[in-house]
């Protein structure tokens, strides 16, 4: 097949986020597919963005086509972000006809994170007779009305509802991350039999090749915790307000064992105000290591006794989760904390780990102490539990096939 996939926010393993379309598209070119992928050229996600040489810049990476689109840089979430998206699809109407007019396309995928991508994605299908899938990340334009409280007569809002309604309409499959959408999008146009649930994954290959050696300051810091015969209970990952972290150190403040520490691995913009809140405590069982690079988390994973995931209580939550951060939990075998309220919970589906409900500090202090109350061998098993089921649902190598058959119909 010939696969044509746009993602306003694609990266690549030599970019950094988002990796999904990169992992995706790897599996299919190695089964012998054609795929391009199709990009903003900037992205707030992206370690790294692309280099241009011009409006259009094109490369190949593993043996996918990648096109950069050239959009402006933004911060945040404001008029900034908007006008990159508006220019990205400005932008993909009128090149993809051009840039595909060589390509006898099989099958567009929509798959940014507003849905604005469905209309040049619909000129492809029309033109060339594809197959449309319609990817879904997160529900637009529902995310910013209840995240942003933005009401549903806003112009920006009003766009975005009719592009999610259209698409539906248009496509012929969806495809998305979140196990419990289907009844929303069946509200909104989509018929009967043409959602299929397709959740984040990890590359087992990848992730068991990567065994580096930590830095030092990290290095030594889990050293000398592990010589104290402390059990270590880890975050990895964004220190986000997403990301309840606040919760972590509440929890640790009522932990009266005095062997169990944090151990809280990452960056972002809530991290200050988190060093400030243990020092003004005073608490000794909670210590902050800077971020590893991504070919590190599995030796990093593998220093701790359990690992910790926390959730904000927000109601888009319903429709699932799949956070990439829980899969190299368990993938490390590693028992998990988590704090959540969802309409899926895959730590209780591999039954490897304690779920406790979020921005509850004391439910998560109660789930550490019977966490720190196992045996070793009992810890064990509970993360080999988690490893055995992520190689079964959520290899990419799986995924990818999974797709794959919705591609071809």
């Amino acid at each position: 097949m010939n696969i044509l996939l746009i993602n306003h926010y694609a990266g690549s393993p030599r970019h950094g986020m988002e990796y999904r379309p990169y992992y995706l598209a790897r599996e299919w070119v190695r089964e012998g597919h054609r795929v391009t992928i199709i990009a903003a050229s900037f992205s707030h996600l992206r370690a790294n963005n692309p280099v241009l040489n011009g409006v259009v810049t094109e490369e190949s990476i593993d043996g996918i086509r990648y096109i950069w689109l050239k959009t402006p840089a933004y911060q945040g979430n404001g008029i900034g972000r908007i006008f990159n998206m508006l220019q990205f699809v400005i932008r993909l109407r009128t090149y993809i006809k051009t840039l595909m007019a060589h390509e006898r396309i099989d099958a567009v995928i929509a798959s940014s994170t507003y849905p604005l991508d469905i209309y040049p994605a619909r000129l492809i299908q029309k033109e060339q007779k594809a197959r449309l899938i319609f990817e879904v990340h997160d529900l637009w334009p529902l995310s910013p009305m209840e995240l942003g409280n933005i009401p549903a007569w806003h112009p920006y809002i009003m766009v975005m509802q009719k592009a999610e309604n259209d698409a539906y309409r248009y496509c012929d499959h969806v495809v998305s991350i979140l196990p419990c959408a289907e009844t929303h999008m069946r509200n909104h146009g989509l018929k009967p039999n043409k959602f299929t649930a397709i959740p984040n994954g990890i590359s087992v290959d990848e992730w068991q090749k990567y065994h580096g050696e930590l830095p030092n300051e990290h290095k030594n810091l889990l050293l000398q915790l592990k010589n104290n015969r402390k059990i270590v209970i880890g975050y990895a990952g964004a220190f986000g307000i997403a990301n309840s972290l606040n919760t972590v150190i509440d929890a640790a403040k009522l932990c009266d064992n005095k062997n169990v520490v944090f151990v809280l691995v990452g960056q972002g913009p809530e991290k200050g105000q988190l060093q400030t809140k243990v020092n003004k405590h005073c608490l000794s069982n909670v210590f902050f290591l800077p971020p590893v690079n991504k070919t590190l988390i599995p030796s990093l994973l593998n220093s701790f006794d359990g690992c910790i995931i926390t959730w904000q209580r927000n109601r888009l939550y319903r429709f699932g989760i799949s956070p990439n951060k829980l899969m190299d939990y368990m993938m490390a075998g590693k028992p998990i904390i988590h704090a959540v309220e969802a309409g899926n919970d895959p730590v209780q589906d591999a039954g490897c780990g304690i779920s406790v409900p979020p921005e509850d500090p004391q439910a998560i202090a109660d789930a550490i102490r019977t966490l720190a109350s196992m045996s070793v061998a009992e810890r064990e098993a509970m993360g080999q539990r988690g490893k055995e089921y992520v190689m079964k649902h959520h290899d990419y190598k799986i995924l990818a096939k999974q797709f794959l058959k919705v591609l071809e119909g």
